[in-house]
């Protein structure tokens, strides 16, 4: 049975750093891509990142582009947050399915497994 586990959420100052771990069972994350969304109370849960485990290739939001980085240790997913911000609060899922594209990695409904969520609070 496919298991999706997030951890390393907390509560960090402006400027920190976290680093979020989502372990990967059931499913060889070799042959599926895995994502990092998140959501506030209230909002619909956006996308965060991706890396595909075919080729490596990593993916970023915007909002996150050059503070946050995505990597994978086999059957691991990382999300290394730097220089966090208060917007940056939020519940932080990952999620994985190997029947994705570039063009659909960022869609929740696209993705068939889910983690049960960290939550990352930025307060001073």
């Amino acid at each position: 049975q496919l298991q999706l586990v997030e951890s390393g959420g907390g509560l960090v100052q402006p400027g920190g750093s976290l680093r979020l771990s989502c372990v990967a069972s059931g499913i060889t994350l070799d042959s599926a891509f895995v994502s990092w969304f998140r959501q506030v109370p209230g909002k619909e849960r956006i996308w965060v990142s991706c890396i595909s485990g075919y080729d490596g290739s990593t993916y970023y939001a915007d909002s996150v582009k050059g503070r946050f980085t995505i990597s994978r240790d086999e059957n691991i997913v990382y999300l290394q947050m730097y220089s966090l911000k208060t917007e940056d609060t939020a519940v932080y899922y990952c999620a994985a399915d190997p029947w994705l594209t570039q063009a659909t990695m960022m869609l929740t409904y696209e993705y068939d497994y889910w983690g049960q969520g960290t939550q990352v609070t930025v307060s001073s």
